[in-house]
């Protein structure tokens, strides 16, 4: 596993080169991916235009800020992309928000069909779901948690469908987009925040 995170982390680029990726599949009119196709290459457009919103709206609390800042382990949050994931628009830009009040937390993204043996370690119920974060220790390269492919209660919507009706149909993926614009990046806040307390020794303890 060693061998294959340090071979990740070599294909890896931070966020804004990440940003800068996206633009020019938009101007490109292509996509990131082993599968280009129109659909893949309508949803980078689309995403694209997502990350730049969400970048300009999230807004984090003070009270969250604090909690992030607390956190005082190097780690790597390795992210597992892709340009047309719907998920990974609405999820990137807070990781990036939340990475931004710690220089302890270094993100870095890599595509996922660029680095099949890295998402063959991390797989949801046996799939290739994005996006996926990966907490790795800097100094030994611990794999110390993941997160993702949704937040918490995206998560649970998707479970909950899948549950009563098999697959998620296309009017549910469009009630999963309107439940991101809605939570505005809360939820994935939180759940990051959460993540990084299980890391921060309390003085209370």
């Amino acid at each position: 596993m060693e061998q294959i995170i340090k071979k990740s982390l070599d294909n890896s680029i931070n966020y804004a080169d990440y940003k800068r990726l996206m633009q020019k599949m938009v101007l490109d009119k292509f996509t990131t991916g082993n599968e280009i196709s129109e659909a893949n290459i309508n949803y980078t457009l689309l995403n694209e235009r997502r990350m730049s919103r969400w970048d300009k709206k999230i807004i984090i609390s003070e009270h969250e800020i604090n909690k992030i800042k607390e956190f005082n382990t190097e780690v790597i949050w390795l992210v597992i992309s892709e340009s047309w994931c719907g998920d990974a628009a609405h999820v990137l830009p807070v990781m990036n928000k939340v990475s931004e009040l710690n220089p302890n937390i270094n993100l870095r993204i890599v595509l996922r069909d660029d680095n099949d043996d890295l998402m063959k370690l991390f797989l949801t119920n046996g799939s290739k779901s994005i996006p996926k974060l990966i907490m790795i220790d800097t100094e030994n390269l611990e794999v110390l948690d993941v997160y993702g492919p949704r937040p918490s209660i995206a998560t649970k919507l998707v479970d909950d469908y899948k549950n009563e009706h098999g697959v998620l149909t296309p009017e549910f993926k469009e009630d999963l987009q309107r439940w991101y614009n809605k939570d505005k990046g809360k939820t994935t806040i939180k759940d990051l925040t959460e993540l990084l307390a299980k890391y921060t020794p309390s003085f209370f303890l």
